[in-house]
């Protein structure tokens, strides 16, 4: 398990340039992205994204046609190769835990949902959540940039990644399908998805296994390392029902359930280390539609997440056991209500209230088994097209009360103009904040550091504007954006000695974080077959009194991605390359740089029978097998002496096979 991240590392952040996305990510904005998004979504909170994007915010839409054809079968790997403005790299591979930035922020600064159920660790809130996510459960990935504090709450300081579940169908829809890869994995999914009158379900389910990769140099073992492959399994299955009662009212459920076995391998000692995870997630949906001036949701959710820590080492008399299913996990559930009046005139008004109440421990790193309940009104007032078809504007705020901690208040004000069919402005502006995590809050270790209940949220001041637009030359399309954003954090939560107790305990710093940077996005389509899109960005994040870049923050990242699949032939291909700027990590042994890689995966695929129902896919993954690091620590040698520094490598050049049959 990741530790608490320390936010004042040595930092520093400014500005960026161009972006040109992937043929995978679709712009939500009034004026048409390259591809439309289609979106079969008939509650007030499934398309809130989709609102706020008419109202200046800038949001990404990750489709799982794109993730499908591409061959990938895990979440972190396709927003790794394909979701701009995003830097995304996997631990170690596939169904593990990522460290990200968001738009120059830190790993922590972004919260994750799944159907708009948030799913961020309430223990460690570095430790993401999305390491037994499988892809092909997915409608698609829904990327919400700038600060989200209004409609999302806590963590949504940079950013909110929302993953949709398979959508409701009018008509039948199923597919399953099976593959292989050269780190001995197998993968097996399926979903079906069918309307019966009033009533409609989805089901889904995957199975996925793999041996997996030394996620470590060789030269970076240590002889009392033995197991030197991370390999994973996770088994994921869910299902949604849905059942229209009237033409006004719609009740719908949503159930998924993961069980996994997680390896945590280390360059020295261990023998065998693990987490067995075992996740449920639950919620249960009104919508209440009577007519177009007044609409109303009720949604209550819950999420268990469970997992069972297991380790061996090996010391000089033999085998150890360090831990034997040791139990950390977490409780999260809550309550969610959202109203939305339109009277028809110049104004339209939404009234909401989230409550939320989670409960966990660690018995690895100690944290005391305590609950914590957060209570948040919020209100947005917008213009209607009664006032004006071109110019949308939006205002709204929010106010947390925690049982422990201080109150947080948040606003946010957004807007967007549409000058031509081709030609567009939008912004945002607002307020946005961090609860502290339960470790920062409760933790009990004497070893290491004890909670502060009394600690206030981290605050975040954002600014997002762009300037973009839509040409069409024959068949062939061309969209475009410039977007800059900054960023201030302040209020800042680290480890700070506390001088009574003669322990460390967490505190917040008058220090602030700043993130200035500019985005370039781009994209062509040329018929109905080919798709070039890319990207590039270019941040400088820096702390108060610290002229360096922020560590674990890449100062830049280009991607590009190139398709073709044409309904005329029976084949298709895709190309996506991800290259990162300059990275680091300061150590207790100095600056450790591990940036300056690109990352190219190919994809090939052939259709065959009727209706194109049958499809055989080659992925070649890290085309060129670069050997870079996703991460970088220390450790020292089996026999003593200096300490040294090791990579956790991305996963190296492999082979995936696939096959699907649609029916």
């Amino acid at each position: 398990m990741s530790a608490p991240y320390s936010a004042m590392n040595a930092g520093r952040t400014c500005a960026a340039l161009l972006l040109i996305g992937t043929p995978a990510v679709q712009t939500l904005a009034a004026s048409e992205p390259l591809e439309e998004v289609t979106v079969t979504a008939t509650s007030l909170e499934d398309t809130v994204p989709q609102q706020l994007a008419r109202y200046g915010t800038r949001v990404e839409s990750l489709s799982a046609d794109v993730i499908d054809k591409g061959g990938f079968y895990d979440v972190s790997q396709a927003l790794q190769q394909l979701a701009q403005g995003i830097y995304v790299a996997p631990l170690a591979g596939a169904f593990d835990y990522v460290q990200l930035s968001f738009q120059g922020s830190r790993t922590g600064d972004a919260l994750w949902l799944i159907d708009g159920v948030r799913i961020n660790n309430r223990l460690y809130n570095t430790t993401t959540p999305i390491d037994t996510i499988p892809s092909h459960m997915l409608e698609r990935i829904e990327m919400l940039e700038g600060g989200q504090g209004l409609f999302f709450g806590t963590q949504s300081v940079a950013g909110a990644i929302n993953m949709v579940t398979k959508s409701f169908s009018q008509e039948r829809d199923a597919r399953v399908g099976v593959g292989l890869d050269t780190n001995d994995g197998q993968h097996v999914n399926g979903y079906y998805r069918d309307s019966f009158g009033d009533h409609q379900i989805v089901l889904y389910g995957s199975s996925d296994e793999a041996d997996g990769f030394a996620p470590f140099r060789d030269s970076d073992f240590q002889p009392s390392a033995t197991d030197r492959e991370r390999g994973y399994d996770v088994q994921t299955f869910g299902g949604k029902y849905g059942y229209q009662v009237t033409e006004a009212l719609r009740l719908s459920a949503f159930y998924q359930h993961t069980d996994a076995e997680l390896e945590r391998p280390n360059p020295k000692f261990i023998a065998s280390a693990s987490n067995e995870r075992d996740e449920d997630i639950v919620s249960a949906k009104l919508d209440y539609t009577p007519g177009d001036t007044f609409s109303l949701y009720l949604k209550g959710y819950y999420h268990d997440w469970d997992s069972l820590y297991n380790e061996v080492d090996n010391e000089s008399s033999g085998p150890e056991v360090v831990s034997d299913k040791e139990f950390w996990g977490f409780e999260d559930y809550g309550l969610n209500v959202l109203t939305k009046v339109a009277t028809g005139g110049p104004l339209e008004y939404f009234l909401g209230y989230d409550f939320q109440r989670y409960t966990g421990q660690d018995d690895v790193l100690l944290i005391a088994r305590q609950t914590e309940s957060v209570h948040a009104p919020f209100a947005q007032v917008r213009t209607s097209s009664a006032w004006s078809e071109k110019v949308m504007l939006a205002a709204g705020v929010r106010y947390n009360s925690p049982d422990n901690g201080e109150d947080a208040t948040v606003w946010n004000v957004s807007g967007q103009w549409n000058i031509t069919p081709e030609l567009f402005v939008r912004g945002t502006v607002g307020t946005s904040f961090r609860l502290p995590d339960a470790y920062e809050l409760f933790a009990v270790d004497p070893c290491c550091e004890i909670g502060n209940p009394n600690l206030e949220p981290e605050e975040g001041e954002n600014l997002n504007v762009s300037i973009g637009g839509r040409q069409e030359f024959g068949d062939t399309r061309f969209n475009w954006e410039l977007i800059g954003f900054a960023r201030n954090v302040t209020n800042l939560i680290d480890i700070v000695f506390d001088p009574v107790r003669d322990v460390d305990t967490f505190g917040n710093l008058d220090d602030e974080v700043k993130v200035r940077g500019v985005e370039a996005v781009a994209g062509f389509a040329i018929g109905d077959a080919w798709n070039l899109q890319g990207s590039y960005t270019y941040n400088d994040s820096k702390a108060d009194g610290n002229d360096q870049q922020l560590q674990d923050i890449p100062r830049s990242q280009i991607k590009v991605s190139l398709d073709y699949d044409s309904k005329q032939l029976p084949f298709g291909a895709s190309l996506s390359a991800n290259r990162l700027g300059d990275i680091y990590r300061d150590l207790g042994i100095g600056r450790q740089e591990y940036g300056h890689y690109i990352v190219v995966d190919m994809n090939a695929r052939y259709y065959f029978g009727a209706d194109r129902k049958h499809r055989v896919g080659v992925r070649l993954e890290n085309a060129f097998d670069e050997e870079y690091a996703t991460r970088v620590r220390q450790t020292t040698p089996d026999s003593g002496g200096a300490p040294y520094a090791y990579w956790f490598v991305g996963t190296p050049q492999t082979w995936h096979v696939s096959y699907d049959y649609s029916f």
